[in-house]
């Protein structure tokens, strides 16, 4: 049994479009897999500590030796949860992570989450000699991302994008194997086409999940 967890980033629940993909592929994922676990994490809905004063504090003190316990409560607090959040990505077996494009990027929680799991020794190590090394290498990735241009790799404005790729570029820093990807893009662009997109993303996720 393969343990899923599934990453949202849309406070939009009535009209996101990726949102809905994303669940279109999720039940298709279920049908295919019945007897793995689908975890949702609605970022939205959780304490996500961005990485400040108290928790680059915390973790030095942690690496001079001191205690988690002698931790200052706002320390321990923050250090406490992004320990519980890398734990946990590093315990799952794929990744479903679906949001939408907001001013060329993702969603400012979603940044927040992707901070929190890159920590070195669980996700990635140094090894003298040889750099950076990924240590998920027995993982699979897929993004569901919708944006109202059309933006995807490839396309005439695809260098304005910055969610994507900068997930993309996460995934190879962990050495992630397998990453694909589903766009449902153009629907601001092209209003009229916006349920024809929709369900062309949706048909696209449904193949992917059966696989995945």
């Amino acid at each position: 049994m393969a343990t899923v967890l599934y990453i949202t980033a849309n406070p939009n629940y009535e009209s996101s479009y990726s949102l809905a993909v994303g669940q279109e592929f999720v039940s298709a994922y279920r049908s295919a897999n019945p007897n793995d676990e689908v975890v949702h994490l609605d970022l939205y809905k959780m304490n996500i500590p961005e990485l400040d004063a108290d928790v680059f504090s915390g973790w030095s003190k942690l690496g001079a030796g001191t205690g988690f316990e002698n931790l200052a409560d706002a320390e321990k607090m923050k250090v406490g949860i992004l320990g519980q959040l890398v734990e946990q990505f590093v315990a799952a077996d794929k990744y479903i992570f679906v949001n939408p494009i907001w001013n060329y990027s993702y969603p400012p929680v979603m940044k927040a989450y992707i901070d929190s799991i890159c920590v070195a020794g669980k996700t990635f190590k140094y090894v003298p000699g040889q750099g950076r090394v990924g240590l998920l290498r027995d993982k699979k990735a897929v993004h569901i991302q919708a944006s109202g241009s059309v933006l995807s790799p490839g396309t005439e404005h695809a260098d304005y994008e910055m969610g994507h790729r900068h997930l993309n570029a996460i995934m190879e820093f962990f050495e992630v194997p397998s990453f694909e990807s589903i766009f449902v893009e153009g629907m601001a662009a092209d209003p009229e086409q916006a349920p024809a997109i929709k369900d062309k993303a949706i048909q696209q996720a449904r193949e992917i999940a059966r696989s995945f």
